[in-house]
């Protein structure tokens, strides 16, 4: 095959040597050589070739490195942080017994506040990385709730609910009363309208102290009522607070508490006064000291006075007195008994009595099982014994009946758990 004619050789190309100069007038290059220049050419452009795409691999390996690296936290650091809370926004009748909860993606949360439209707010605290937070105790029933969060780099979040309402409440009923007055035998007693089953939950959500502080513990006596005392009388000028935290507390299955309120009363001096009715007198102790000694009458041998330590739980000026209101029939009814006042639930008081000669009193046993002293009609004569003991007396003080020939009275009958050993009464509690 012939070759074309090349007349100039090309700027870079070599000088031919001696032995690669032509003959006869041909040119220097032959076909081999042009061969082998075109072939020499190949790797050239292959070479050529892989360079620039070893240098698109690495410009695309460099893309590649920023996807994976700064630009994906740069990426991430765009993100919103996305903010949620439990019970969701616009919750109409939310479940009161679990925590609210607040939780933010791609983000962390720098404050949350819940507030509740009775002026109430809830506590709570975030997990390690503040991604959640979670309400100490749970929402009450029956409140409009607000949340606000706020996430680091995100607008603040706010989210509203309400809670549902109970269908069946209970309610305690306290003795005594706040801010009063009462002698240093009072207990703290609490009656319940509903019958409480789980006593550990609601015993838990009531605390009774004391200040100078003593140690004060609950027992239950049946499933209604439930009392607290010290393991002795309490010291005079003693300040007293009841918390009641029953709300939204279950105490039977669906019904619920619904208090939620701090009272305090106080005990005023120490007065404590013992019957002995084989004496037939009764000797008024105050303070340490002995105030007064009156002669007596309590219950005849067939209607025995109830022994052991009772405390005052009703006062009356006046009162009426029914025998058939205790199970004995017409024997009596004595519309103006007076200055009585109540030791136990079942009927037995400490009054005046005017219907009885004067000398019953220190003489002989007489009444239907209460324990008698000297007095007048219309309750109005400061001379005799009956006046002088009601007006020396207060709620909560203590009369303690000894040599009665009867047992000692229940615990439960009146306010009257000191006839428990402070191991009996300890035993009685729930917790």
């Amino acid at each position: 095959m012939g070759v074309p004619e090349i007349s100039n050789r090309p700027e870079s190309a070599p000088e031919a040597s001696g032995r690669a100069r032509h003959r006869a007038g041909r040119p220097a290059w032959s076909r081999r050589g042009i061969l082998v220049a075109l072939g020499a050419a190949v790797p050239a452009l292959a070479l050529t070739g892989c360079g620039e795409a070893a240098d698109a691999a690495e410009g695309a390996g460099s893309t590649a490195s920023d996807g994976t690296g700064a630009g994906a936290r740069a990426k991430a650091q765009a993100r919103t942080p996305t903010v949620t809370v439990s019970p969701a926004d616009g919750t109409r009748k939310a479940d009161f017994t679990n925590p609210v909860e607040v939780s933010v993606t791609d983000g962390a949360l720098s404050t949350v506040k819940v507030s509740g439209n009775d002026g109430s707010t809830l506590a709570g605290s975030f997990n390690d990385d503040r991604t959640r937070w979670t309400s100490t105790g749970n929402p009450y029933s029956g409140t409009k709730y607000t949340v606000t969060a706020k996430a680091e780099g995100a607008a603040e979040h706010t989210a509203t609910f309400v809670t549902k309402s109970p269908g069946e409440t209970f309610v305690g009923y306290f003795t005594p009363e706040a801010n009063s007055t009462s002698g240093v035998g009072m207990p703290v007693s609490i009656n319940f309208t509903k019958a409480v089953t789980d006593r550990a939950a609601v015993e838990k959500a009531i605390t009774v102290t004391a200040e100078p502080a003593v140690e004060v513990v609950g027992h239950w006596f049946g499933d209604r009522r439930l009392d607290f005392r010290p393991a002795r009388y309490w010291a005079a000028g003693t300040k007293i607070t009841l918390s009641l935290r029953l709300k939204d507390v279950e105490g039977t299955d669906g019904v619920y508490g619904v208090q939620s309120k701090d009272l305090t009363f106080h005990i005023g001096r120490r007065q404590v006064s013992t019957v002995d009715l084989a004496k037939k007198t009764m000797t008024v102790e105050r303070d340490g000291s002995t105030l007064a000694s009156y002669p007596v009458s309590g219950g005849a041998a067939e209607h025995t006075t109830w022994s052991g330590i009772m405390v005052i739980s009703e006062r009356f000026k006046e009162t009426r007195m029914e025998s058939s209101t205790v199970g004995l029939g017409d024997e009596y009814d004595i519309a103006d008994v007076p200055h009585a006042q109540r030791l136990t639930t079942s009927g037995t008081f400490i009054h005046g009595n005017y219907w009885a000669s004067a000398s019953v009193f220190g003489g002989s046993n007489t009444s239907h099982g209460c324990v008698g002293l000297h007095d007048t009609k219309g309750a109005n004569d400061g001379s005799v014994p009956g006046y002088r003991f009601y007006e020396s007396s207060m709620l909560g003080d203590v009369v303690v009946v000894e040599n009665s020939g009867e047992r000692t009275v229940e615990a439960s009958n009146g306010l009257n758990g000191w006839n428990l050993s402070w191991a009996d009464w300890q035993a009685g509690s729930a917790l």
